[in-house]
């Protein structure tokens, strides 16, 4: 790991560790209004309590499995005492592109450039990381403040809607036109890939980085999706396969619980071409929240590159509820070369070793007193005219 010097002399950083976890996960109640981080589709900040009780599984994990997907925690201590703490995690496989999950200060140690030391930690230690990524509230301009100060860049303005249960209902009574609405399994992660590539404009794409293996489900994923089954989340997905051009042009995923009062959040990706998908695949969503629960809203999100979406959202009476900004950051890693003095004592030990070259000069070659060896005279020079050779004597 290469070294970090902060800019707070009596400020340490390191990696968290299982001792710092209460700590952590105290100063992060503290600091929920901190970061400004986070997505309403996704719950807010680290379930630390639940990442301390499964923490010797996670270690094992990270040795059976390290290019998976993991969870990276790191802590500012200033006398030995944890007064920041961050939470950082890979996008994709190949692991080239990070996301900042949450940033934690205590109230007492704000504006002394913690929360700064802490990405900067972040971006110097975690040397596979090409691209930084997070999601932040529009409103939170303290946080903004401290991620443009960073180098982050705004590449897509979010927009959060919550469509009623009422306009949920009208949407589920008509018969969706999608005779091709296929399951997703592995077989499916190419035509997905396809699909959000096509999706998605070039810089955003470019961010993420994902892969075909982005969209496929490992044995990891597996056991997650069975321990959020027996906590009552059910996640129904599809996609709508295109015979003609064989390729995906629309995909969803519905998320529900059926034990808690929460809203159904929902996932939509449609390819541009084919914007007449939206009816159809909001009617299927909407009939999979009227078997589930039909007393709760569903949440959607849209970007700014997507017009057609906003306004059939708008048409059918969705409300916009949260604005937030994805922002970006590279990252681009200087290699420092250095010679070792063991090195540079060998190489001029053998260069002493080494004969010196013979100098010319005049029609002449001159040997260097460096050389050790045996004394040769040199030879005598030839006389101006010479006389020619006698011819050999007649037998």
């Amino acid at each position: 790991m290469p070294a970090f010097l902060p800019q707070n002399a009596d400020l340490v950083l390191r990696g968290a560790q299982y001792r710092d976890l209460d700590a952590i996960a105290q100063l992060a109640a503290d600091s929920a209004d901190f970061d400004g981080l986070g997505s309403p589709l996704e719950t807010a900040g680290v379930d630390w309590s639940r990442l301390r009780t499964w923490y010797g599984l996670s270690a094992l994990m990270d040795m059976m499995a390290p290019s998976q997907r993991r969870l990276r925690a790191s802590v500012a201590e200033r006398d030995r005492r944890v007064c920041g703490a961050i939470a950082v995690m890979p996008v994709n496989r190949s692991r080239s592109t990070w996301r900042v999950k949450q940033v934690a200060v205590m109230p007492e140690c704000r504006s002394q450039g913690i929360g700064s030391e802490l990405l900067r930690y972040c971006f110097e230690t975690i040397w596979e990381a090409r691209t930084w990524m997070l999601e932040v509230n529009v409103h939170g301009k303290d946080a903004l403040a401290l991620y443009r100060q960073n180098g982050f860049q705004p590449i897509a303005q979010l927009t959060y809607w919550s469509i009623p249960p009422a306009a949920l209902t009208a949407l589920a009574e008509r018969e969706p036109d999608l005779p091709n609405l296929m399951p997703v399994g592995n077989a499916d992660a190419p035509l997905l890939y396809q699909l959000d590539t096509a999706a998605m404009p070039p810089h955003v794409r470019q961010a993420f980085d994902l892969r075909v293996d982005d969209f496929k489900a490992d044995w990891l994923a597996a056991l997650a999706d069975t321990r959020q089954r027996m906590d009552g989340l059910e996640t129904t997905m599809g996609y709508v396969f295109e015979p003609q051009r064989k390729a995906a042009i629309g995909y969803f995923q519905v998320r529900s619980h059926r034990y808690a009062a929460l809203p159904h959040r929902a996932e939509l990706t449609v390819h541009p071409a084919y914007t007449w998908l939206y009816p159809e695949l909001m009617a299927q969503m909407a009939r999979i929240t009227r078997s589930l629960n039909p007393d709760l809203p569903l949440l959607l999100a849209s970007a700014d590159y997507q017009p057609e979406r906003e306004a059939y959202l708008e048409s059918i009476g969705a409300e916009r509820f949260e604005h937030s900004l994805l922002l970006s950051r590279s990252v681009w890693h200087k290699l420092r070369e250095t010679r070792s003095i063991s090195l540079d004592a060998l190489q001029e030990m053998l260069n002493g070793w080494q004969p010196a070259k013979p100098m010319t000069g005049g029609g002449r070659v001159y040997w260097s007193s460096a050389w050790d060896g045996p004394t040769f005279d040199p030879p005598e020079d030839p006389p101006e005219n010479p006389e020619p050779p006698e011819p050999p004597a007649q037998p």
